[in-house]
């Protein structure tokens, strides 16, 4: 499968010294066996940047790399995500990446995994050198993190480095990007630097609904007001960003409302963008963010074991990208924070007054930008029993619990320093929190 000189541009890295490599980096032929024969790395999402980097690595020489994605391939996705072609519209974007990239590079085994990152627990997880992500979900970045988080184990208070996983993780927002290194345990997390995310553009409520002056005011008008109020699709039918019968309904009724107030550019694509918040993707920057992430992990491969030193020096640890306007990037360190939701084993503190509501506690884990939660479950302990407080995700749970989001903390029982344990689609294990309660009159 290999012929001569087919590896030679990794070889110049592995195999011999250079000014970009660390002092006490020692060259040897081991490395690029280590990275084709043994080395296991996933990759999650094939979508952007997945194909990109499932071309990168393949071509670096990782021929055992696993692929995860849980979504299929549509007409839109052929402008950039090469991989694709027409006739696989409709099929699995793991499964055709995988397909293209073994038929392309010999000797490479991709193996595709048509799911969810949820569906597979911690003994799959365990089986990768390094996980490298290219996602364009922040609940799914964060829940990987957890993952390898909890997979972290100690002797005696102290990380045993074999436990590590690292994880590289890049992101593309338009003409912008960025990509980091995380070190479980050792570096910051996702977690750890959480308000880094751009917040979800939202626009005020009264200029959608008196005086909308954008293509996207009329589109949120739909979204938000006529869509409960009319119900086109039967009583409690959401909005389905993939119905296209959804999206011409509110595209329709969008063209209705713009004509109104003279508004230009509603259109199906713009529809489906706002409905399902999309932000449009630039493949060259999906390129540049790919080859960064792809370069770190071979420089975390190059070290063969977690006590060698990189065939480079090793981001340390977040690189921004933005060709918006020239080209600029900026590296710095990202710091790890001492009380981190989910890298630290200290519970979080809630303070609360002893008269709010459960409902009060809910909304400010959703809505807290230090947490930022999606459909928080709460749970704790009275008397030696566990209670379940509120669970949204079990349609059963939640309608025997829903009534308790109108008691009071103390009508609950709770008191303070009460320990709640809360589950979230964002993490794979619950967090702990302590309750500070007071009263009124504190």
């Amino acid at each position: 499968m290999d012929w001569p000189g087919r590896w030679s541009h990794v070889q110049k890295l592995l195999e011999r010294s250079g000014p970009f490599a660390h002092p006490e980096f020692e060259p040897s032929t081991e490395s690029l066996k280590f990275i084709q024969d043994t080395c296991k790395i996933l990759v999650i999402g094939a979508g952007g940047l997945g194909c990109e980097l499932l071309k990168d690595l393949a071509l670096l020489g990782f021929q055992n790399i696993d692929v995860i994605d849980m979504d299929t391939i549509d007409v839109s996705n052929l402008n950039r995500q090469f991989l694709f072609r027409a006739k696989d519209v409709g099929r699995s974007k793991a499964e055709v990446a995988a397909e293209f990239v073994n038929k392309r590079v010999p000797g490479c085994k991709v193996t595709p995994h048509y799911c969810k990152i949820q569906d597979f627990d911690e003994s799959f997880y365990r089986k990768f050198h390094i996980v490298v992500c290219g996602l364009d979900s922040i609940v799914a970045r964060r829940w990987i993190n957890g993952m390898l988080i909890s997979m972290l184990q100690y002797n005696d208070g102290e990380l045993d480095p074999s436990s590590i996983v690292p994880m590289v993780d890049g992101g593309t927002e338009g003409f912008k990007g960025n990509a980091r290194v995380i070190l479980p345990g050792m570096t910051a997390c996702v977690e750890c630097t959480l308000d880094l995310y751009p917040p979800q553009v939202n626009f005020p409520l009264c200029t959608i609904a008196h005086t909308p002056r954008l293509p996207e005011h009329c589109i949120e008008y739909v979204r938000i007001l006529l869509w409960p109020k009319e119900e086109p699709y039967g009583s409690g039918v959401s909005i389905d960003g993939d119905d296209p019968h959804h999206i011409k309904w509110i595209l329709e009724k969008s063209i209705a409302r713009a004509n109104e107030y003279n508004i230009k550019g509603v259109n199906y694509r713009l529809t489906q963008g706002v409905v399902k918040r999309i932000i449009p993707a630039v493949a060259s920057t999906n390129a540049v963010i790919a080859a960064a992430c792809a370069t770190e992990v071979f420089k975390i491969a190059s070290r063969t074991d977690f006590g060698q030193y990189s065939c480079c020096l090793p981001l340390n640890n977040y690189m921004n990208f933005n060709d918006t306007a020239g080209i600029y990037t900026y590296t710095f360190e990202a710091s790890k924070k001492e009380d981190c939701v989910a890298c630290t084993n200290i519970p979080q503190v809630l303070s609360f007054s002893e008269n709010d509501k459960l409902q009060d506690v809910v909304t400010y884990l959703v809505e807290s930008a230090l947490y930022q939660m999606k459909s928080p479950g709460i749970t704790t302990c009275i008397a030696g029993k566990n209670k379940t407080l509120y669970m949204q995700t079990v349609k059963s749970i939640e309608q025997r619990t829903k009534e308790n989001l109108k008691k009071t903390l103390k009508e609950l029982g709770l008191v303070d320093g009460q320990e709640l344990y809360v589950a979230d689609p964002t993490t794979p294990s619950s967090l702990t929190f302590k309750l500070q309660l007071g009263s009124n009159m504190e």
